[in-house]
């Protein structure tokens, strides 16, 4: 049985890998924003365990977390959450920034570098849900192609970095996904939504367990999946 760290999990791509993990008995450890969440959480995924910390504020993670009691084994953090903001460089001013950055971008890394001693230990595996806008920015996209692009750094670094202890490191960059960002990301475009036109999250979540299920002898650096219709 597999131990597993997970953020996002209320929703979308990480509710979908959530309960993919619980069907075949691995321990999971959500992350929850607050209390309340985590509370939300448990109910909603029996058996699984929770921590509170909230990615907006990545100051205070390892505080929080240093008030919690941790997994002492931990073979894999996976992290799903993310924000999503549109507008032009010209209209985005910094608050809008350090919110997006501080979910996005530096709460994965502060979480990573406090659980790094136990992944080493159990030579585990660390996956970003990335973004295609990781890989491409366009138009009214800036900001958070700009959050994910310094993931796809933080990940290609810590992979180069971590390879000699054994640290797997895996991004994987979905295009267009039917969850709730998706529809909001619609509501913010003026389009209608349409799930049907795009990734079912169960298809990107057999992606994330297929990195985690390959032999030691291989490792998924990076995965790209699109909307096959």
């Amino acid at each position: 049985m597999a131990t597993h760290l997970i953020t996002g999990s209320g929703s979308g791509i990480g509710e979908a890998v959530t309960d993919r993990l619980l069907e075949r008995g691995d321990e999971l450890y959500l992350f929850a924003r607050d209390a309340g969440r985590a509370k939300e959480l448990a109910a909603r995924f029996p058996g699984a365990r929770t921590l509170v910390a909230d990615l907006s504020n990545p100051d205070r993670i390892a505080w929080a977390l240093s008030k919690q009691t941790l997994p002492d084994h931990v073979d894999s953090f996976l992290h799903i959450a993310g924000v999503c903001e549109l507008g032009t460089i010209g209209d985005m001013g910094t608050r809008a920034w350090n919110r997006t950055l501080a979910a996005n971008l530096i709460a994965p890394a502060e979480l990573t570098r406090l659980f790094l001693p136990q992944l080493r230990i159990s030579k585990g595996h660390v996956v970003f849900v990335n973004s295609g806008a990781g890989l491409h920015a366009h138009a009214t996209w800036g900001l958070y192609a700009a959050s994910k692009h310094g993931l796809k750094a933080v990940a290609d670094s810590l992979r180069a970095e971590e390879h000699g202890n054994g640290v797997r490191v895996t991004s994987v960059y979905p295009g267009r996904t039917a969850t709730p960002m998706q529809e909001k990301v619609h509501q913010q475009e003026g389009k209608d939504y349409d799930a049907a036109r795009w990734i079912d999250p169960q298809s990107v979540a057999r992606t994330i367990l297929l990195s985690l299920d390959l032999p030691r002898d291989a490792e998924i650096n990076d995965l790209t999946v699109r909307p096959g219709r």
